[in-house]
């Protein structure tokens, strides 16, 4: 195919992608408040004894804070929402280039993807709690936590993002392994160079920047690492 042609192919998808995050975003907005309303009891479990004044709800510091606060969690969910779409019209632009044998490893691709990154976003929930006592306690008794709505919230969405994205690890090195780029025996002889680059990864990706969240991600990915190299010599056979 040409290359005109490929970059009108991938304006297509693109624009199907962008669809379908509007419309995750248009339910995630309607149930908005009860997403917020749920996210906001990790806040107060993790600040709960840390301070003196209760703990309810959050702050916002503008009369349009509220609302913008609704339309990122809708925006953060409406890419969640859409991730098979986005997934499948991914590997739709890709499978053009492979082969039959190749190509049948769609289905797989797509329902370990969403498994993956819904492990990724259960993890983030796991280490949300743990990750926020550890940045309320470092300020000291002479700090008190406050937080407002938006940094709180994006925060947390940020959280699960990078936790499911980084769950696609094995997914990527295993499409890799598939399509020839990368090899087993390349994967095995790069461990200690792949374990520097993972807790780098983790260590940069984090949001919160705390060692719990470096380490509930770190630990996974090497796993999923060794799983792909596992999972690509089956495939040769």
């Amino acid at each position: 195919m040409p290359v005109l042609e490929h970059l009108g192919e991938l304006r297509r998808r693109v624009f199907v992608c962008v669809i379908a995050i509007g419309i995750g975003a248009v339910i995630a907005f309607a149930f908005s408040n009860q997403i917020i309303k749920f996210l906001v009891e990790y806040y107060t479990d993790a600040t709960r004894g840390q301070t003196e004044l209760p703990r309810k709800a959050l702050v916002f510091t503008g009369p349009a804070d509220a609302f913008l606060t609704r339309l990122k969690v809708a925006t953060y969910g409406g890419v969640i929402l859409a991730l098979p779409v986005w997934l499948y019209e991914l590997w739709r632009f890709i499978t053009p280039g492979l082969n039959p044998k190749e190509k049948r490893y769609a289905i797989p691709f797509i329902i370990s993807a969403l498994v993956l990154f819904a492990l990724g976003a259960f993890v983030a929930f796991q280490t949300l709690e743990p990750a926020l006592k550890f940045l309320v306690s470092v300020g000291g008794e002479a700090q008190e936590p406050l937080f407002t709505s938006d940094k709180y919230l994006g925060l947390v969405l940020l959280m699960i993002i990078a936790f499911g994205l980084a769950f696609e690890f094995p997914v990527v090195l295993v499409f890799l392994l598939i399509a020839h780029v990368i090899t087993t025996d390349q994967l095995r002889k790069a461990r200690r160079w792949a374990i520097v680059a993972i807790v780098t990864f983790a260590a940069v990706i984090t949001p919160s920047q705390d060692p719990y969240s470096l380490a509930f991600m770190a630990v996974p990915m090497y796993i999923f690492y060794e799983s792909a190299i596992l999972i690509g010599r089956i495939i040769k056979r």
